[in-house]
């Protein structure tokens, strides 16, 4: 079996953290290595966590996701970014 897609969530609502956290790991495939409440919080744990994903709320205090994302990239090498808060827009 292939290794699983680590992931990192970082969003500042606690219950959103941990309802994507507990439905993501009904997957084998997927590992939620970390949880961050703020972007700046994200940047720190992506760097040490070294994520595949990094699930990013959009509208944050501190650093939002906007903000955070791309320092995620750079921080973590494999690390995608994935807009949460997609259903918001529009």
């Amino acid at each position: 079996m292939a290794d699983p897609i680590r992931i990192l969530i970082v969003d500042d609502h606690a219950v959103v953290r941990k309802g994507l956290a507990m439905v993501l790991r009904l997957e084998p495939d997927l590992e939620v290595v970390g949880e961050a409440a703020n972007g700046r919080a994200g940047l720190e744990a992506a760097r040490i966590l070294n994520p595949d994903i990094v699930l990013v709320d959009l509208v944050m205090p501190e650093m939002d996701g906007q903000e955070m994302a791309p320092g995620a990239t750079e921080v973590s090498s494999p690390c995608k970014n994935h807009d949460a808060d997609r259903h918001r827009s529009g």
